[in-house]
Protein backbone atom coordinates (compact mmCIF):
# COMPACT_ATOMS: atom_id res chain seq x y z
CA UNK A 1 0.00 0.00 0.00
CA UNK A 2 2.80 2.25 0.90
CA UNK A 3 4.50 1.73 -2.32
CA UNK A 4 1.01 2.37 -4.27
CA UNK A 5 1.17 5.68 -1.56
CA UNK A 6 4.31 6.90 -3.56
CA UNK A 7 3.70 6.21 -6.83
CA UNK A 8 0.29 8.01 -7.25
CA UNK A 9 2.42 11.10 -5.14
CA UNK A 10 5.23 10.91 -7.57
CA UNK A 11 2.75 10.41 -10.76
CA UNK A 12 1.10 13.57 -9.24
CA UNK A 13 4.20 15.78 -8.88
CA UNK A 14 4.77 14.67 -12.36
CA UNK A 15 1.38 16.59 -13.63
CA UNK A 16 2.62 19.67 -11.99
CA UNK A 17 1.27 19.34 -8.20
CA UNK A 18 2.15 17.67 -5.10
CA UNK A 19 -0.28 15.55 -2.67
CA UNK A 20 -1.89 17.24 -0.54
CA UNK A 21 -5.53 15.32 0.62
CA UNK A 22 -5.60 12.07 2.08
CA UNK A 23 -5.13 9.35 -0.10
CA UNK A 24 -7.46 6.77 1.41
CA UNK A 25 -10.28 5.88 -1.22
CA UNK A 26 -10.41 2.22 -2.44
CA UNK A 27 -12.24 1.40 -5.31
CA UNK A 28 -15.73 0.68 -3.15
CA UNK A 29 -15.44 4.07 -1.70
CA UNK A 30 -14.36 5.55 -5.12
CA UNK A 31 -17.74 3.54 -6.36
CA UNK A 32 -19.91 4.89 -3.25
CA UNK A 33 -19.56 8.36 -3.81
CA UNK A 34 -20.40 8.33 -7.38
CA UNK A 35 -23.11 5.95 -6.71
CA UNK A 36 -24.84 8.20 -3.95
CA UNK A 37 -24.56 11.39 -6.19
CA UNK A 38 -26.15 9.76 -8.86
CA UNK A 39 -28.94 8.10 -6.23
CA UNK A 40 -31.42 6.24 -8.25
CA UNK A 41 -33.91 6.29 -4.92
CA UNK A 42 -33.41 10.48 -5.04
CA UNK A 43 -34.04 10.54 -8.72
CA UNK A 44 -36.91 8.07 -9.33
CA UNK A 45 -39.08 9.00 -6.36
CA UNK A 46 -38.52 12.72 -7.18
CA UNK A 47 -39.60 12.16 -10.57
CA UNK A 48 -41.61 9.08 -11.38
CA UNK A 49 -44.81 10.78 -11.16
CA UNK A 50 -43.82 13.22 -13.89
CA UNK A 51 -42.18 10.92 -15.95
CA UNK A 52 -45.35 8.46 -16.15
CA UNK A 53 -48.27 11.15 -16.53
CA UNK A 54 -46.23 12.62 -19.25
CA UNK A 55 -45.45 9.48 -21.34
CA UNK A 56 -47.19 6.32 -19.60
CA UNK A 57 -45.38 3.26 -18.83
CA UNK A 58 -43.51 2.64 -21.86
CA UNK A 59 -41.49 5.91 -20.20
CA UNK A 60 -39.77 2.73 -18.72
CA UNK A 61 -37.43 2.30 -22.07
CA UNK A 62 -35.90 5.83 -21.71
CA UNK A 63 -33.33 4.24 -18.79
CA UNK A 64 -31.57 1.78 -20.92
CA UNK A 65 -31.36 4.40 -23.84
CA UNK A 66 -29.71 7.58 -21.79
CA UNK A 67 -27.39 4.92 -19.72
CA UNK A 68 -26.19 3.54 -23.30
CA UNK A 69 -25.90 7.55 -24.17
CA UNK A 70 -23.77 7.63 -20.67
CA UNK A 71 -21.90 5.10 -21.35
CA UNK A 72 -20.50 6.61 -24.24
CA UNK A 73 -19.64 9.60 -21.90
CA UNK A 74 -18.36 7.66 -19.26
CA UNK A 75 -15.91 6.01 -21.52
CA UNK A 76 -14.48 9.12 -22.92
CA UNK A 77 -13.98 10.50 -19.12
CA UNK A 78 -12.85 6.85 -17.99
CA UNK A 79 -9.58 7.48 -20.74
CA UNK A 80 -8.95 10.99 -19.46
CA UNK A 81 -8.67 10.64 -15.93
CA UNK A 82 -6.71 7.22 -16.00
CA UNK A 83 -3.99 9.55 -17.67
CA UNK A 84 -4.98 13.20 -15.35
CA UNK A 85 -6.26 11.49 -12.24
CA UNK A 86 -6.38 15.01 -10.73
CA UNK A 87 -8.88 16.46 -8.16
CA UNK A 88 -11.13 19.11 -9.37
CA UNK A 89 -12.20 16.05 -12.69
CA UNK A 90 -13.82 17.95 -15.30
CA UNK A 91 -11.92 21.40 -15.16
CA UNK A 92 -8.63 19.78 -15.10
CA UNK A 93 -9.64 17.47 -18.11
CA UNK A 94 -10.67 20.45 -19.60
CA UNK A 95 -8.01 22.35 -18.67
CA UNK A 96 -5.26 19.97 -19.97
CA UNK A 97 -7.30 18.79 -23.37
CA UNK A 98 -8.00 22.39 -24.65
CA UNK A 99 -6.28 25.15 -22.69
CA UNK A 100 -6.30 27.87 -19.81
CA UNK A 101 -9.03 29.51 -21.20
CA UNK A 102 -11.15 26.89 -22.39
CA UNK A 103 -10.85 25.00 -18.84
CA UNK A 104 -11.68 28.12 -16.77
CA UNK A 105 -14.73 28.31 -18.72
CA UNK A 106 -15.73 24.49 -18.80
CA UNK A 107 -15.19 25.13 -14.79
CA UNK A 108 -17.01 28.10 -14.26
CA UNK A 109 -20.39 26.73 -15.69
CA UNK A 110 -19.49 23.02 -14.20
CA UNK A 111 -19.14 24.73 -10.32
CA UNK A 112 -22.46 26.78 -10.58
CA UNK A 113 -24.19 24.13 -12.04
CA UNK A 114 -23.15 21.62 -8.87
CA UNK A 115 -23.31 24.04 -6.25
CA UNK A 116 -27.00 24.34 -7.33
CA UNK A 117 -27.73 20.87 -7.90
CA UNK A 118 -26.31 20.74 -3.82
CA UNK A 119 -29.90 23.36 -3.14
CA UNK A 120 -31.94 21.36 -5.86
CA UNK A 121 -31.45 17.87 -3.80
CA UNK A 122 -31.66 19.51 0.04
CA UNK A 123 -34.42 21.35 -0.95
CA UNK A 124 -36.43 18.40 -2.74
CA UNK A 125 -36.10 16.40 0.58
CA UNK A 126 -38.62 18.57 2.01
CA UNK A 127 -41.37 16.67 1.08
CA UNK A 128 -40.31 13.39 2.74
CA UNK A 129 -39.24 14.89 5.42
CA UNK A 130 -42.49 15.82 6.47
CA UNK A 131 -44.17 12.35 5.05
CA UNK A 132 -41.33 10.76 7.68
CA UNK A 133 -42.72 13.05 10.63
CA UNK A 134 -46.03 13.25 9.99
CA UNK A 135 -46.41 17.12 9.52
CA UNK A 136 -47.29 19.67 6.12
CA UNK A 137 -44.40 20.42 3.70
CA UNK A 138 -44.52 24.37 4.47
CA UNK A 139 -42.46 26.56 2.57
CA UNK A 140 -40.75 26.83 6.33
CA UNK A 141 -40.08 23.40 6.77
CA UNK A 142 -38.75 22.64 3.75
CA UNK A 143 -36.13 25.34 3.84
CA UNK A 144 -35.48 24.17 7.17
CA UNK A 145 -35.05 20.85 5.77
CA UNK A 146 -32.60 21.61 3.10
CA UNK A 147 -30.43 24.00 5.27
CA UNK A 148 -29.68 21.15 7.71
CA UNK A 149 -28.97 18.47 5.11
CA UNK A 150 -26.07 20.88 3.74
CA UNK A 151 -25.08 21.74 7.05
CA UNK A 152 -25.00 17.82 7.77
CA UNK A 153 -22.94 17.40 4.27
CA UNK A 154 -20.53 20.24 5.17
CA UNK A 155 -19.57 18.94 8.73
CA UNK A 156 -18.84 15.69 6.74
CA UNK A 157 -17.25 16.94 4.15
CA UNK A 158 -14.87 18.82 6.46
CA UNK A 159 -14.11 16.14 8.72
CA UNK A 160 -11.61 14.72 5.57
CA UNK A 161 -11.59 11.96 3.10
CA UNK A 162 -11.87 9.07 5.86
CA UNK A 163 -15.20 10.37 7.08
CA UNK A 164 -16.54 10.50 3.72
CA UNK A 165 -15.76 7.74 2.73
CA UNK A 166 -17.50 5.70 5.54
CA UNK A 167 -20.35 8.02 5.12
CA UNK A 168 -20.94 7.41 1.16
CA UNK A 169 -20.05 3.19 1.86
CA UNK A 170 -23.35 3.74 4.66
CA UNK A 171 -25.32 5.69 1.91
CA UNK A 172 -24.81 3.02 -0.53
CA UNK A 173 -25.32 0.21 1.29
CA UNK A 174 -28.68 1.63 2.60
CA UNK A 175 -29.63 2.90 -0.75
CA UNK A 176 -28.75 -0.53 -2.19
CA UNK A 177 -30.78 -2.91 -0.25
CA UNK A 178 -33.61 -0.01 0.61
CA UNK A 179 -34.21 -0.23 -3.57
CA UNK A 180 -33.75 -4.07 -4.15
CA UNK A 181 -36.25 -5.00 -1.04
CA UNK A 182 -38.79 -2.22 -2.28
CA UNK A 183 -38.48 -2.80 -6.22
CA UNK A 184 -38.74 -6.72 -5.42
CA UNK A 185 -41.54 -6.72 -3.22
CA UNK A 186 -43.49 -4.38 -5.58
CA UNK A 187 -42.61 -6.63 -8.81
CA UNK A 188 -43.66 -10.02 -6.85
CA UNK A 189 -46.70 -9.20 -4.51
CA UNK A 190 -48.13 -5.90 -5.21
CA UNK A 191 -48.35 -6.07 -9.01
CA UNK A 192 -51.53 -4.68 -10.32
CA UNK A 193 -50.16 -4.07 -14.45
CA UNK A 194 -49.14 -6.87 -16.68
CA UNK A 195 -45.48 -6.46 -17.74
CA UNK A 196 -46.94 -5.43 -21.28
CA UNK A 197 -47.90 -2.31 -19.44
CA UNK A 198 -44.26 -1.31 -20.37
CA UNK A 199 -45.63 -1.49 -24.02
CA UNK A 200 -48.34 1.10 -24.32
CA UNK A 201 -48.04 4.62 -23.20
CA UNK A 202 -52.18 5.08 -22.08
CA UNK A 203 -53.00 7.33 -23.63
CA UNK A 204 -49.72 10.12 -23.12
CA UNK A 205 -49.48 12.30 -26.08
CA UNK A 206 -51.96 10.79 -28.06
CA UNK A 207 -50.85 10.85 -31.81
CA UNK A 208 -47.45 12.36 -31.02
CA UNK A 209 -46.27 10.25 -28.45
CA UNK A 210 -42.84 11.33 -29.70
CA UNK A 211 -42.33 14.24 -28.07
CA UNK A 212 -43.97 13.12 -25.10
CA UNK A 213 -41.57 10.22 -24.99
CA UNK A 214 -39.01 12.73 -24.88
CA UNK A 215 -40.27 14.67 -22.38
CA UNK A 216 -40.68 11.84 -19.66
CA UNK A 217 -37.08 10.96 -20.88
CA UNK A 218 -36.13 14.04 -18.55
CA UNK A 219 -36.28 11.42 -16.19
CA UNK A 220 -33.60 9.52 -17.42
CA UNK A 221 -30.81 12.24 -18.53
CA UNK A 222 -31.55 14.05 -14.34
CA UNK A 223 -30.52 10.81 -13.05
CA UNK A 224 -27.93 9.23 -15.01
CA UNK A 225 -25.14 11.42 -13.77
CA UNK A 226 -22.81 11.14 -10.64
CA UNK A 227 -20.36 9.06 -12.30
CA UNK A 228 -17.60 12.28 -12.76
CA UNK A 229 -17.29 12.36 -9.23
CA UNK A 230 -15.26 9.66 -8.95
CA UNK A 231 -12.67 11.58 -10.67
CA UNK A 232 -13.10 14.61 -8.65
CA UNK A 233 -11.46 12.87 -5.88
CA UNK A 234 -8.96 11.12 -7.61
CA UNK A 235 -6.18 12.45 -5.64
CA UNK A 236 -7.66 10.78 -2.66
CA UNK A 237 -7.65 7.17 -4.53
CA UNK A 238 -4.92 4.45 -4.34
CA UNK A 239 -4.07 3.66 -7.90
CA UNK A 240 -6.85 5.74 -9.31
CA UNK A 241 -5.15 5.54 -13.06
CA UNK A 242 -6.66 2.34 -12.82
CA UNK A 243 -9.14 2.32 -10.10
CA UNK A 244 -11.24 5.79 -11.15
CA UNK A 245 -12.25 4.23 -14.34
CA UNK A 246 -13.80 1.27 -12.65
CA UNK A 247 -15.42 2.94 -10.46
CA UNK A 248 -17.14 4.85 -12.79
CA UNK A 249 -18.47 2.45 -15.11
CA UNK A 250 -19.63 0.54 -11.53
CA UNK A 251 -21.39 3.52 -10.89
CA UNK A 252 -23.55 3.89 -14.31
CA UNK A 253 -24.26 0.10 -14.34
CA UNK A 254 -25.41 -0.19 -10.90
CA UNK A 255 -27.07 2.88 -11.00
CA UNK A 256 -29.04 2.24 -13.64
CA UNK A 257 -29.66 -1.55 -12.81
CA UNK A 258 -30.77 -0.21 -9.52
CA UNK A 259 -32.87 2.66 -11.32
CA UNK A 260 -34.55 0.28 -13.58
CA UNK A 261 -35.38 -1.93 -10.89
CA UNK A 262 -37.15 0.76 -8.89
CA UNK A 263 -39.41 2.13 -12.03
CA UNK A 264 -40.48 -1.46 -13.21
CA UNK A 265 -41.83 -2.06 -9.70
CA UNK A 266 -43.10 1.22 -9.46
CA UNK A 267 -44.75 1.35 -12.90
CA UNK A 268 -46.15 -2.68 -12.21
CA UNK A 269 -48.12 -1.50 -8.93
CA UNK A 270 -49.59 1.27 -9.90
CA UNK A 271 -53.38 0.65 -9.50
CA UNK A 272 -54.48 3.01 -12.60
CA UNK A 273 -51.48 4.10 -15.01
CA UNK A 274 -54.34 5.68 -16.94
CA UNK A 275 -55.54 7.88 -14.13
CA UNK A 276 -52.11 8.76 -13.54
CA UNK A 277 -51.91 10.06 -17.54
CA UNK A 278 -55.12 11.74 -16.94
CA UNK A 279 -53.99 13.68 -13.95
CA UNK A 280 -56.17 12.34 -11.08
CA UNK A 281 -53.54 10.87 -9.68
CA UNK A 282 -50.96 13.54 -9.04
CA UNK A 283 -48.64 11.44 -6.36
CA UNK A 284 -48.48 7.81 -7.86
CA UNK A 285 -45.23 6.73 -5.55
CA UNK A 286 -47.30 7.57 -2.51
CA UNK A 287 -50.67 5.56 -3.73
CA UNK A 288 -48.63 3.16 -4.31
CA UNK A 289 -46.61 2.77 -1.27
CA UNK A 290 -49.69 2.93 1.37
CA UNK A 291 -51.42 0.39 -0.69
CA UNK A 292 -48.11 -1.84 -0.75
CA UNK A 293 -47.07 -1.64 2.82
CA UNK A 294 -49.38 0.19 5.41
CA UNK A 295 -48.52 3.05 7.92
CA UNK A 296 -45.54 1.53 9.58
CA UNK A 297 -43.88 -0.33 6.94
CA UNK A 298 -44.05 3.37 4.83
CA UNK A 299 -42.29 4.85 7.45
CA UNK A 300 -39.34 2.77 6.62
CA UNK A 301 -39.21 3.66 3.02
CA UNK A 302 -39.43 6.81 3.63
CA UNK A 303 -36.13 6.87 6.18
CA UNK A 304 -34.44 4.72 3.16
CA UNK A 305 -35.41 7.69 1.15
CA UNK A 306 -34.48 10.31 3.31
CA UNK A 307 -31.00 9.18 4.01
CA UNK A 308 -30.85 8.80 0.04
CA UNK A 309 -31.02 12.77 -0.07
CA UNK A 310 -28.75 12.87 3.01
CA UNK A 311 -25.98 10.83 1.15
CA UNK A 312 -26.57 12.68 -2.33
CA UNK A 313 -26.36 15.78 -0.82
CA UNK A 314 -23.20 15.08 0.59
CA UNK A 315 -21.48 13.58 -2.41
CA UNK A 316 -22.34 16.56 -4.73
CA UNK A 317 -20.97 19.03 -2.13
CA UNK A 318 -18.00 16.88 -1.94
CA UNK A 319 -17.32 17.04 -5.74
CA UNK A 320 -18.20 20.91 -5.35
CA UNK A 321 -15.53 21.02 -2.53
CA UNK A 322 -12.90 19.50 -4.83
CA UNK A 323 -13.29 21.62 -7.68
CA UNK A 324 -13.18 24.76 -5.92
CA UNK A 325 -9.76 23.38 -3.96
CA UNK A 326 -8.48 22.31 -7.78
CA UNK A 327 -9.48 26.01 -9.21
CA UNK A 328 -8.02 27.75 -6.02
CA UNK A 329 -4.78 25.52 -6.35
CA UNK A 330 -4.66 26.81 -9.88
CA UNK A 331 -4.87 30.56 -8.13
CA UNK A 332 -8.29 31.07 -10.94
CA UNK A 333 -10.53 32.07 -9.01
CA UNK A 334 -10.82 34.90 -6.29
CA UNK A 335 -9.91 34.29 -2.98
CA UNK A 336 -7.77 31.04 -4.35
CA UNK A 337 -5.40 31.57 -1.68
CA UNK A 338 -8.05 30.74 0.76
CA UNK A 339 -9.50 27.97 -1.69
CA UNK A 340 -6.79 26.06 -1.28
CA UNK A 341 -5.91 26.19 1.94
CA UNK A 342 -5.70 22.77 3.55
CA UNK A 343 -6.43 22.53 7.45
CA UNK A 344 -3.54 20.07 8.48
CA UNK A 345 -5.85 18.12 11.18
CA UNK A 346 -8.36 17.13 7.98
CA UNK A 347 -6.52 17.34 5.10
CA UNK A 348 -9.16 19.18 3.61
CA UNK A 349 -9.90 23.11 2.77
CA UNK A 350 -11.92 24.26 5.02
CA UNK A 351 -12.94 27.42 2.77
CA UNK A 352 -13.60 25.50 0.02
CA UNK A 353 -16.39 23.88 2.51
CA UNK A 354 -17.57 26.78 3.41
CA UNK A 355 -18.65 27.90 -0.23
CA UNK A 356 -20.42 24.81 -0.76
CA UNK A 357 -22.32 25.37 2.40
CA UNK A 358 -22.58 28.97 1.76
CA UNK A 359 -23.92 29.03 -1.87
CA UNK A 360 -26.25 26.54 -1.89
CA UNK A 361 -27.86 27.75 1.51
CA UNK A 362 -28.31 31.36 -0.27
CA UNK A 363 -30.18 29.55 -3.02
CA UNK A 364 -32.14 27.71 -0.75
CA UNK A 365 -32.95 30.83 1.32
CA UNK A 366 -34.46 32.65 -1.80
CA UNK A 367 -37.47 30.56 -1.97
CA UNK A 368 -38.59 32.44 0.93
CA UNK A 369 -38.81 35.41 -1.46
CA UNK A 370 -40.09 33.23 -4.08
CA UNK A 371 -40.48 29.57 -4.90
CA UNK A 372 -41.01 30.29 -8.42
CA UNK A 373 -37.50 32.46 -8.35
CA UNK A 374 -36.18 28.96 -6.93
CA UNK A 375 -37.63 26.54 -9.72
CA UNK A 376 -35.95 29.22 -12.30
CA UNK A 377 -32.95 28.92 -10.79
CA UNK A 378 -32.74 24.93 -10.15
CA UNK A 379 -33.82 24.58 -14.12
CA UNK A 380 -29.93 25.88 -14.98
CA UNK A 381 -28.51 22.77 -12.79
CA UNK A 382 -28.88 19.82 -15.49
CA UNK A 383 -28.64 21.23 -18.48
CA UNK A 384 -25.59 23.41 -16.59
CA UNK A 385 -23.73 19.82 -16.20
CA UNK A 386 -24.67 17.95 -19.21
CA UNK A 387 -22.94 21.38 -20.72
CA UNK A 388 -19.36 20.89 -18.67
CA UNK A 389 -20.04 17.40 -19.70
CA UNK A 390 -19.76 18.09 -23.14
CA UNK A 391 -17.46 20.75 -22.85
CA UNK A 392 -14.85 17.78 -22.21
CA UNK A 393 -16.11 15.64 -24.63
CA UNK A 394 -15.33 17.93 -27.46
CA UNK A 395 -12.41 19.12 -25.89
CA UNK A 396 -11.11 15.33 -25.76
CA UNK A 397 -12.38 15.16 -29.74
CA UNK A 398 -10.49 18.16 -31.16
CA UNK A 399 -7.60 16.68 -28.78
CA UNK A 400 -7.65 13.37 -30.80
CA UNK A 401 -8.02 14.78 -34.31
CA UNK A 402 -5.05 17.02 -33.30
CA UNK A 403 -2.79 14.04 -32.09
CA UNK A 404 -3.47 13.25 -28.38
CA UNK A 405 -3.12 9.65 -27.77
CA UNK A 406 -4.29 8.84 -24.38
CA UNK A 407 -1.69 7.15 -22.30
CA UNK A 408 -3.07 5.85 -19.11
CA UNK A 409 -4.11 2.42 -18.28
CA UNK A 410 -7.70 2.31 -19.17
CA UNK A 411 -7.35 2.92 -23.09
CA UNK A 412 -10.35 2.25 -25.63
CA UNK A 413 -7.41 2.23 -28.83
CA UNK A 414 -8.99 2.47 -31.81
CA UNK A 415 -12.58 2.63 -30.47
CA UNK A 416 -11.42 5.98 -28.86
CA UNK A 417 -12.67 8.31 -31.91
CA UNK A 418 -15.58 6.61 -32.99
CA UNK A 419 -16.84 6.60 -28.98
CA UNK A 420 -16.00 10.21 -28.58
CA UNK A 421 -18.08 11.01 -31.53
CA UNK A 422 -20.64 9.48 -30.34
CA UNK A 423 -20.82 10.89 -27.20
CA UNK A 424 -20.56 13.90 -28.16
CA UNK A 425 -23.66 13.41 -30.87
CA UNK A 426 -25.87 11.93 -27.94
CA UNK A 427 -24.57 14.90 -25.35
CA UNK A 428 -25.52 17.70 -28.03
CA UNK A 429 -28.77 15.66 -28.32
CA UNK A 430 -29.66 15.47 -24.16
CA UNK A 431 -28.77 19.14 -24.00
CA UNK A 432 -31.30 19.85 -26.76
CA UNK A 433 -34.03 17.29 -25.27
CA UNK A 434 -33.46 19.64 -21.77
CA UNK A 435 -33.36 23.08 -23.20
CA UNK A 436 -36.61 22.37 -25.66
CA UNK A 437 -39.59 24.27 -24.86
CA UNK A 438 -42.67 22.61 -23.35
CA UNK A 439 -45.31 25.01 -21.87
CA UNK A 440 -46.52 26.70 -24.93
CA UNK A 441 -48.94 29.51 -23.72
CA UNK A 442 -46.54 30.68 -21.04
CA UNK A 443 -44.09 33.72 -21.14
CA UNK A 444 -41.45 33.43 -23.47
CA UNK A 445 -38.48 33.52 -20.46
CA UNK A 446 -40.35 30.59 -18.48
CA UNK A 447 -40.86 28.14 -21.72
CA UNK A 448 -36.94 29.03 -22.40
CA UNK A 449 -36.34 29.00 -19.05
CA UNK A 450 -33.20 26.44 -19.03
CA UNK A 451 -31.87 27.59 -22.30
CA UNK A 452 -31.92 31.09 -21.09
CA UNK A 453 -30.57 30.56 -17.39
CA UNK A 454 -27.49 28.49 -19.02
CA UNK A 455 -26.68 31.39 -21.24
CA UNK A 456 -26.87 34.07 -18.66
CA UNK A 457 -24.44 32.12 -16.35
CA UNK A 458 -22.21 31.22 -19.23
CA UNK A 459 -22.00 35.21 -20.85
CA UNK A 460 -21.58 36.50 -17.20
CA UNK A 461 -18.50 33.65 -17.30
CA UNK A 462 -17.08 35.43 -20.83
CA UNK A 463 -17.30 38.65 -19.81
CA UNK A 464 -15.72 37.81 -16.41
CA UNK A 465 -13.20 36.23 -18.89
CA UNK A 466 -12.50 39.10 -20.79
CA UNK A 467 -12.32 41.82 -18.46
CA UNK A 468 -10.33 40.05 -15.20
CA UNK A 469 -8.40 37.18 -17.22
CA UNK A 470 -8.51 35.04 -14.82
CA UNK A 471 -7.14 32.08 -16.46
CA UNK A 472 -3.77 33.52 -17.17
CA UNK A 473 -3.09 33.38 -13.25
CA UNK A 474 -1.00 30.82 -11.82
CA UNK A 475 1.56 28.31 -13.86
CA UNK A 476 0.17 24.89 -13.44
CA UNK A 477 -0.12 22.94 -16.74
CA UNK A 478 -2.51 23.49 -19.54
CA UNK A 479 -3.04 22.10 -22.68
CA UNK A 480 -0.18 19.51 -22.98
CA UNK A 481 -2.48 16.60 -23.87
CA UNK A 482 -1.79 17.89 -27.68
CA UNK A 483 1.87 17.29 -28.20
CA UNK A 484 3.85 20.26 -29.51
CA UNK A 485 4.96 20.34 -32.88
CA UNK A 486 8.37 22.12 -33.40
CA UNK A 487 10.50 22.63 -36.54
CA UNK A 488 14.28 21.33 -34.59
CA UNK A 489 16.03 24.57 -34.44
CA UNK A 490 13.12 26.40 -32.98
CA UNK A 491 13.54 26.86 -29.00
CA UNK A 492 10.24 26.60 -27.27
CA UNK A 493 7.70 29.13 -26.27
CA UNK A 494 6.05 29.13 -23.02
CA UNK A 495 2.47 28.86 -22.69
CA UNK A 496 0.61 32.19 -21.97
Amino acid sequence: MHHEHSDDARHLEELGYRQQLSRVMGIWSNFALGFTYLSPVVGIYSLFAYALATAGGAVFWALPLVTFGQLLVVLVFAEIVSQYPIAGGIYQWSRRLAGRGYGWLTAWIYTWALLVTVAAVAYGAGPYVASLFGTSATTAFTIGTALVLIAIASAVNLAGTRFLSKAAVIGLVAEIIGSLVVGLYLIFFERHQSFGVVLHHQGAGGSAYTGAFLAGALMAIWIFYGFEACGDVAEEVVNPRRRVPRAMLMTLGVGSAVAMLATLGLILSVPNVGAVVAGKDGDPVTTVFNAAFGTVATKLVLLVIVASFVSCTLAIQAASVRLLFSQGRDRVLPGSRYLSTVSPRFHMAPMSVAVAFVVPAAIVLASWISSNALAKIISFATVGIYLGFQLVVAAALRARLRGWRPNGPFSLGPWGLPVNVLALAYGVGAIVNLAWPRTPGTPWYDNYIVLVSAAVVAAVGVVYMVVRRPYLRGEAPAGDAVPRMRAPDVPAVAEV
